[in-house]
């Protein structure tokens, strides 16, 4: 086997981190102390008999319907491209987001290190993310999308004539006026 429950147990442990053993479906599952999230839960999963290893955070965000919703997923897109490891999750049926991280063990042992680098980094970048989610499902506008269009604009502006930018607002302004009046 490539890792046990056991093994886990120790990890944590040496940690002095609480936990609950479910030795039914193979999960520990400890609560963290985040400064996102006041008590952030972890559930460690092992499947096929400890060759695969599976770290998340349940129920981070629960919503069917939501105002936002187009923008949330977008948001959720945008972070798991922005971000090595963490693994977005929406299941449909009951409304939930988590975020997590997958080891295919196969044969090999869990390492404390590589145990350690996969909590610290799923503590650290849900704590990132939260409040930029947070902002997404209150307003509908992710904030780091709103700096790339201004970075862009910069960029634009630096290389672009004089005048560009200033003909580009024009333009913009005719064509909102012209659909007005076709509505």
């Amino acid at each position: 086997m490539a890792t046990s429950i056991e093994r886990i147990r120790q990890y944590l442990d040496g940690w002095n981190w609480r936990y609950q053993v479910d030795s039914a479906n193979s999960q520990i599952v400890a609560a963290v102390r985040s400064p996102a999230i006041k008590r952030l839960q972890i559930t460690i999963e092992l499947k096929e008999n400890g060759r695969f290893c599976r770290m998340y955070v349940p129920r981070l965000l629960c919503f069917h319907k939501h105002p936002y919703r187009e923008a949330i997923f977008r948001t959720l897109l945008c972070l798991s491209w922005e971000t090595k490891m963490l693994r977005w999750e929406y299941d449909a049926i009951k409304g939930e987001v988590r975020a997590g991280i997958e080891i295919p063990l196969e044969d090999a042992p869990l390492k404390e290190r590589q145990f350690h680098r996969c909590i610290s980094a799923l503590t650290q970048l849900i704590g990132e993310a939260m409040p930029r989610l947070e902002t997404v499902m209150a307003t509908g506008i992710d904030p780091v999308e709103c700096q790339r269009g201004e970075q862009l604009l910069l960029m634009i502006q630096h290389r672009a004539p004089a005048g560009f930018l200033e003909q580009v607002d024009k333009a913009i302004a005719s064509r909102s006026e012209r659909q007005k009046i076709k509505q």
